[in-house]
């Protein structure tokens, strides 16, 4: 009896450490996958613990903002600067040398993360761009030589023109829809099709299309 008892103790005192470990992290993330030109992952910046990064990270990111929220970020010894963001916000994080960073809000912020590696492949076009043949439906939030972001928004019932993309893509849902829930993350690879929105709400995404 001694025995289990003294075994129940310790295993409370592991659970309790790897919780106060967890509460301490000023990021938690969640991978979503791993693929040859970025890896995706969900982080979860938590209030009020600032993030401090003395070796910056290497690689250029895209930022999808999940959540609303404040944050602060201070580049070296340079100024601070505030970001005001809302959900569905997209930003471009250039690699960057030592910052730190702190969420301001009064609760965690989730940012979709697209870590994009590699080198841009050859340059390619389509007569059938969707932001050309559909620019109702397809508009471009963000272009560099390694991605172009495209916001998506389809009304209730609502059918787009013939399309093709040619690059893999991460499409992430801003809200409930047929390919999926709200914050649901996917790859998406080339194709030529047509999309249509069956269901009686708007359904909004974005894609991160890989060049």
């Amino acid at each position: 009896m001694l025995q289990n008892s003294a075994r129940s103790s310790a295993l409370l005192l592991i659970l309790w450490a790897a919780a106060g470990s967890a509460a301490a992290q000023s990021v938690i993330e969640t991978d979503k996958f791993d693929v040859e030109k970025a890896h995706v992952y969900v982080a979860a910046v938590q209030p009020h613990r600032p993030v401090r990064a003395p070796n910056g990270h290497a690689t250029n990111r895209v930022f999808i903002y999940m959540d609303d929220g404040v944050m602060t970020r201070r580049e070296g010894t340079g100024p601070t600067q505030t970001v005001m963001f809302h959900r569905g916000d997209v930003g471009w994080i250039p690699a960057s040398t030592g910052y730190v960073s702190e969420n301001t809000t009064d609760r965690p912020v989730r940012i979709l993360v697209v870590d994009v590696k590699g080198k841009p492949g050859p340059r390619q076009a389509t007569r059938l761009d969707p932001t050309v043949v559909d620019p109702r439906h397809y508009a471009v939030a963000l272009d560099n030589d390694q991605v172009r972001v495209l916001r998506i928004h389809f009304e209730p019932h609502d059918r787009g023109n013939e399309h093709e993309h040619l690059l893999n893509r991460v499409v992430f849902n801003l809200n409930d829809q047929a390919s999926g829930k709200a914050d649901d993350v996917r790859m998406a690879g080339a194709a030529v099709h047509t999309e249509e929105n069956q269901a009686g709400t708007p359904a909004d995404r974005i894609a991160v299309e890989l060049k």
